[in-house]
Order: structure tokens, then sequence, then C-alpha cells
């Protein structure tokens, strides 16, 4: 899951950066406006997290052309300003939900989770394929009633991959579904997780479509 953290504070922002990289979030951070604007328009995000109060371009201003833009990402507008009039004007320009800061993680990677199943369609917070179960707000999985231990990586993948099952992804779609900017990647990275979920789960279940990339192999 790839999200953009638009914060100008860098205590906050290296606090947020570092918990959403602890829950497995790819984590872009930009700390401007108009960073995040470039941002928007070179990479592909399923959540935002958008302060208000940016230099160079204010944050309510980044949201409203992003979404006249048709830009559908989730945004979850983090903020100091608690007034009732700021909640209306950034939920009226396209939010998703607001936050008042200082907010506990716990409830912001709760109504994070909420947003991604809201825009998935989805009420139950399970996702389920075939024998397979994931939560991915505690990061269980059972697979055949058995509870199954994966790396953070590997979860990440198959959760990509459960999340659209119908879905052939590229290498580059899951390298930007797991990997942030900072983050370094190995040049065969992404079979090599492929490579360990097939000795869990059996050898059909993620399928290679040659020269497009992975899906699911099994039928759900």
């Amino acid at each position: 899951m790839r999200v953009l953290l638009v914060e100008d504070d860098s205590m906050i922002g290296e606090s947020l950066e570092e918990g959403l990289r602890k829950e497995n979030y790819a984590v872009d951070w930009v700390q401007d406006g108009h960073a995040a604007e470039l941002a928007l328009c070179n990479h592909t995000y399923d959540l935002i997290l958008l302060d208000i109060g940016l230099p160079r371009k204010d944050g309510i201003r980044v949201l409203d052309d992003y979404r006249r833009k048709h830009g559908d990402a989730a945004v979850l507008i983090i903020s100091a300003r608690d007034a009732t009039s700021a909640r209306i004007e950034g939920l009226d320009a396209g939010a998703d939900d607001y936050l008042i800061k200082p907010f506990d993680l716990d409830e912001l990677f709760a109504r994070m989770r909420a947003l991604i199943r809201r825009r998935a369609g989805r009420s139950n917070p399970e996702l389920t394929y075939a024998d397979l179960s994931i939560n991915p707000a505690t990061r269980t999985i059972t697979y055949k009633g058995a509870p199954l231990h994966l790396s953070a990586r590997e979860f990440a993948l198959l959760l990509a991959l459960v999340d659209q099952p119908g879905r052939v992804m590229s290498r580059a779609q899951l390298e930007e579904r797991l990997y942030g900017w900072n983050e370094e990647i190995g040049s065969n990275a992404i079979e090599v997780y492929v490579h360990g979920l097939r000795k869990k789960l059996g050898t059909d279940f993620i399928k290679n479509v040659r020269g497009i990339g992975y899906k699911l192999g099994l039928a759900a």
C-alpha cells in the first residue's frame, strides 16, 4: 500500500514516516504543497495524508486541484486546525476524513484502513481469496484454517494481489506498492518474494503472466 505523506513539520513527519513503514506501508514524504503536486503527477497512491498549513501552496488548494484533475486516492487531512469551519472546508474540498493533531497513531492507522476499505467498496475488515484470509489490521493470515507466517514484504505483496484478485500486476507496479522513494530495491526482489509465497501457498497460487507480471492463480 503506497502512501503520500504531506507534512512540513520535520519532527511530526519523521515520526509518521517511521510509524507508517513499521505498519508495512510504502511511504513518500514531502514537506510543501508544490512538492506534493509533483509527487501526485508522477506517482500513483492509495492514500494521501495531507496537512493543511503548508509552505509554497496551501493544502486545501493542493487537494482541490487534485480532485479537479480526477485524482481518486483516499485523502485524510491531518491538521491542528480544529475549528468546525476548517473541517467543513477540508471535507468539502474533497477529503474523505479529517483528523485533528495531536492524534494517536493507532487511531490514524485505523482510519486509514477504513478509508481503504471504503474506496474498495468493502465493509468487512478481512480480505478472503480461496482458502486464504487476511486481516490488515492485525496483520494476521490464515490459509486452509491454519496461521500463515510471512515476512513484511511477502505480506505486502500478497495483500496487493489479493486486494485486486483479477488484475495482473507488473513488477514495477508491485515495487510501487512495496517501496518508498528512499528504500533500496534489489533487482530481483519481487521474484524472491513471489518464490517465498509459492513455497508457503503452493506453486499455483500466484501465476506468472509471461512478459506482463503476476496475478492470483486459484479460483476464489
